[in-house]
This record gives structure tokens, sequence and C-alpha cells, in this order.
């Protein structure tokens, strides 16, 4: 997410409103999304809604903001779970982290190939896919040596099907009657960034947000291998690899959780918190994607995100319906 100022630009809002009156309304709706009555799916169409009226008055903030609410929330959820059964989590995951990143990454390139998609651009849009969205593209982009162009067309392809995999998702699950485990599983193989896979979860069930929370970031860690492999592929071993410390706090908040019972009374009111914390972030996500970033995501690209993932999800919830 670290390249995510490139995706967000406020051009092509709908009403030209005064500066104050759009901060107003931006203020408020973010006091909202800290409510009770806000929900993850909310607060992302809340955004969206905002980023083609009116446009987002605090762009340069933006990128910081939800780079650093989303780490604080993911560890805040931490501090919601338990070490023996997060380590089964983890466990069930693994062998469906394995085979649906290699096999991702594998079809991506076929598919970019068949469409005459752009090196970089495909190979971002298929890692976006694989491991976690925005955060996989930020950290493989410099080491590819991707230009702003090829970055903003994958990172707009992945929060647009992150925004759609939000809403449908908990439905395709209760019309299946998937379990806890069973969709969290699906979520954390299936949705991009990890923001949307937590609140995806987070509707569905206690038990789901901590399968999807944990084999997410196991998932996560898969950014460094993947990165070293596009530096061979590309050819530059110039660049450093971008890893994802924050998930390093979030084991430890898992720990304290489990052994500490100080942190084990404190801890429900953490995880108010953090779900409040990832409730924003998916609103300022959603408000920075306005219609001239949509637009300039183009018709090939997108169909090969698409693909990608109608794909995935498919083949990860037949998965963990038959062989979970």
């Amino acid at each position: 997410m670290q390249v995510q100022q490139q995706l967000i630009n406020t051009s092509g809002a709908f009403f030209n409103i005064n500066d104050n009156v759009r901060k107003t309304i931006f203020i408020l709706c973010i006091a909202f999304c800290l409510t009770p009555f806000s929900s993850p799916a909310i607060a992302l169409l809340m955004g969206l809604v905002m980023a083609q009226l009116m446009g987002h008055p605090y762009l340069h903030l933006n990128h910081k903001a939800t780079h650093l609410l989303l780490q604080v929330s993911v560890v805040g959820l931490g501090f919601g779970m338990n070490i023996h059964s997060a380590i089964e989590a983890g466990k069930e995951g693994v062998l469906f982290t394995i085979a649906s990143i290699s096999g991702t990454l594998i079809f991506g390139y076929f598919m970019g190939k068949w469409l005459t998609i752009e090196k970089k651009t495909s190979f971002l849009i298929s890692a976006g896919t694989a491991i976690c969205g925005g955060s996989a593209i930020a950290a493989i982009s410099p080491v590819i040596k991707a230009e702003e162009k090829q970055i903003s067309v994958a990172l707009g392809c992945v929060f647009v099907l992150n925004s759609i995999a939000l809403f449908i998702f908990p439905i395709i699950g209760h019309h299946f009657n998937l379990s806890q485990t069973q969709f969290g599983l699906w979520c954390a193989i299936a949705i991009h960034d990890t923001s949307s896979v937590v609140g995806a979860a987070s509707k569905y069930g206690t038990h789901a947000l901590e399968v999807a929370t944990t084999v997410k970031l196991a998932r996560a860690l898969w950014i460094v291998p993947v990165t070293f492999m596009a530096s061979f592929v590309f050819k530059n071993k110039s660049k450093k690899v971008s890893i994802p410390y924050f998930i390093g706090l979030f084991i430890l908040a898992v720990i304290a959780n489990t052994y500490i019972p100080v942190v084990n009374m404190v801890a429900p009111y953490l995880i108010i918190v953090a779900k409040a914390g990832l409730t924003l972030t998916l609103f300022l996500i959603g408000a920075g994607l306005s219609r001239t970033v949509l637009a300039s995501v183009g018709f090939k690209p997108l169909l090969q995100g698409v693909v990608l993932w109608i794909a995935i999800s498919t083949t990860a919830l037949y998965a963990v319906m038959h062989l979970a």
C-alpha cells in the first residue's frame, strides 16, 4: 500500500463543492465510521460514493493514514485470538496458500501473454491477486522498476475487485452454508487485500475472522520469496525487499492475549478500537477510487484481474467445501 498515493485522484468528482463543506462532510463520514452503526461494507460504500460525487479533500494524507490504520488495526485484532487456535488455522491454510499462489502466478502469466498486456502490469496484477493486493504491488513494483501508470493500473484493478468482494462474499458464504472455518479460509485465499479479507470475515463471524486473519497474514509473508523471484525474472538486483514487519507485532499480540491475564482483560476494548480502525481504513480506500482512477484501469488489465479473481475464488470455494 506504499504506492497507493499514486492511485488516488480527486479529479472527476461529479459536484464542485466548496472545500470547507467538502471537508466537513468528510469528517462527519469519518465520525460515523467510528460508531457502532457503521460496518466495513457501509464504510467502503460511503467512501466510493464520496469519491464519485465530491472527491477526497485530504488527498495528501490518505496514503499514510490507510497504511498506518490497516497495520494498527490488524495488530489490534491479534488481541482477540488464541495462539493455539491460530496455529491450527495456519496449518489448515498452508497447502491452499502454496497451491493458490503458484497457480495464480502461472495462470496470470499466460493470460497476460494471451491478452498482450504489458509484462510488468500483468505481473503486478497477478501478484496482487495471488498474495495480498496493494501490499504485494507496493513491495514488488520498485523491484521490477514498474512505472507509475503500471502501478496505478494494477492497484486500481485490485481495489475495484476488493470492493466487490467485501459485499458479495458473505452472501455467497451464507448461500452455500459455509462453516466459520470454511469461510475464513476462502476469504484469506480469494480476496486480495487484508482490509477486505478482515472486513468480510468479521461480518461472517468471530471464528471466521480469526481463521481469515491468521491465514491471510501467513500468506502475506509470501511477498518476500515472490519479490526475490521477480527481481530475478526482471533482472534487477539493486532494490531491497519490503518485509511486512507488522505481522510480527500481530503474533506478539496473539501470544500476549493467550498467556498474559491482564492483556486478556483489556483485549475486548482493544478489539473494538481495531475494528473501528479497519472500518475507517475501508472508508479511506473507497474515497480514493474516483471515476478517473476507475477509467484509467483499461479493459484488458481489468479482464485479466477479473478472470484471475473468478478462477481463484471458484477453485478455493470448491476446495474449502470438499477438501478442507
